[in-house]
């Protein structure tokens, strides 16, 4: 006869209930030719305590099915449209289990090290709401496509260190910056609790610098963790200089800064905001996209007064001085803009 052990069943059962420490979401639309990869990358971690959230914004390409017969671990949650990164993103922190909330783009393959250094960054710096990862080119791994996000003088955000060379010694140590790319970014549920979710009526483009900032004017620190290793597909999703990047990203850049900027440094910037709105529309139309930019500002218009609604609800809530912001704003506005003008490079939409 076969005893039961008791203790043991109840240790079992006990373990059944722990909750993971960090929950991953992968959003994904339409990435079937992806997914292998990723997903094969995160399988592959030396940090074991996770769960995989896959949230499907109404693909047709197969995607639900192909990653419910290749990979049965991971929890697949289907949509029937496309909801936008916004929100299925807040759809997967909502049935998130962990502790830890990490966002990672479909079209990217992280190394072994990866959710092992972004943990263990938020658990030796308390301060720190948010990590960024360092993101190389896949193909060309030399090349740095974002190591955190900056935000300009001028009311518009850029990837730091995009197209430089990786291995370059500032890039090698961690530091604060302003942003996360929420292409590979880890959050403490706590500060997304504090600060809320995505804002969905952004749909797609700027929205983690739009929370970001957010997180910026409740005090919450972004660390950049340069052995937090990933590799991106460059736009492979949203295409450079297509006409829904110029459309969102440039309605969205009027949101973010209407939005956060604090009042002072609204007013103190708002003549370079102007500029670079005026340099970015030559800008566009010089490439044909003059029409889809013009169209983004008149909707950033038309909808000014949902704007300052929440505009209002986020100042109130804000924590930290004016100064402190200003403190963080990229100075080199000027050089950056120009250099990019010049060299069409890519980045975020400014």
């Amino acid at each position: 006869m076969q005893f039961l052990d008791w203790d043991k069943i109840m240790e079992r059962g006990n373990r059944l209930k722990l909750k993971p420490k960090v929950t991953v979401i992968v959003i994904n639309w339409n990435g079937r030719e992806f997914l292998s990869t990723c997903l094969k990358s995160l399988n592959n971690q030396t940090w074991k305590d996770f769960e995989i959230l896959l949230v499907d914004n109404g693909s047709t390409d197969g995607s639900p099915e192909f990653v419910a017969e290749n990979f049965p671990r991971i929890k697949v949650i289907k949509l029937k449209q496309n909801q936008g990164f916004c929100k299925a993103s807040n759809i997967g922190i909502a049935l998130a289990n962990g502790e830890y909330i990490v966002l990672l783009n479909n079209d990217t393959e992280v190394a072994p090290h990866w959710l092992e250094e972004l943990v263990k960054a938020l658990d030796e710096h308390p301060e720190v709401g948010f990590c960024a990862s360092k993101i190389v080119l896949q193909g060309a791994p030399h090349l740095v496509d974002s190591v955190g996000d900056a935000y300009s003088i001028a009311g518009s955000a850029r990837k730091i260190g995009h197209l430089d060379f990786a291995l370059k010694e500032k890039y090698r140590r961690p530091k604060f910056v302003f942003g996360a790319c929420a292409g590979a970014a880890i959050y403490r549920r706590s500060m997304l609790e504090d600060i809320g979710l995505f804002d969905e009526d952004l749909f797609i483009a700027q929205e983690d610098v739009d929370l970001s900032f957010r997180a910026q004017l409740k005090g919450y620190k972004c660390l950049y963790v340069p052995t937090a290793l990933v590799y991106h597909r460059l736009s492979a999703t949203l295409k450079t200089y297509s006409t829904e990047y110029v459309y969102y990203g440039h309605r969205n850049l009027e949101f973010v800064y209407l939005k956060n900027m604090p009042l002072p440094l609204l007013l103190l910037t708002f003549p370079l905001h102007v500029l670079d709105v005026f340099l970015s529309f030559c800008f566009f139309c010089a490439i044909g996209k003059g029409g889809a930019f013009l169209r983004a500002k008149r909707d950033a218009l038309k909808a000014l007064p949902h704007v300052l609604k929440k505009r209002r609800e986020i100042q109130r809530g804000r924590t930290v001085s004016p100064i402190y912001i200003f403190s963080l704003l990229d100075k080199s506005w000027p050089w950056y803009k120009l250099k990019r003008l010049w060299k069409t490079g890519g980045g975020k939409a400014s």
